[in-house]
């Protein structure tokens, strides 16, 4: 594995994932409104992008060299990139 590789990978997740859900921007939009209602507190697009990075980096913390689990946390930092 080398980080071009890995980077590659992420896009095309991207990529895949936008064709079955939509934008980063609208799907993060729809699950902060679901989270907010299901929390009783305000949940933005960009603490849900933070929060699925969280997951990612504590699944990372049983199995570091993961490779799932390394290019979805490439995939989400770039898509919190893209919620501004």
């Amino acid at each position: 594995m080398n980080g071009k590789r890995l980077l590659e990978q992420s896009i095309l997740t991207i990529e895949e994932r936008q064709k079955v859900y939509g934008s980063p921007k609208e799907n993060f939009e729809y699950i902060a409104k679901r989270w907010s209602l299901l929390l009783g507190t305000t949940i933005t697009p960009t603490q849900v992008g933070l929060m699925m990075l969280d997951l990612k980096i504590a699944r990372l913390q049983k199995n570091p060299g993961h490779y799932d689990s390394l290019v979805d946390v490439a995939g989400y930092a770039a898509c919190l990139s893209d919620l501004k």
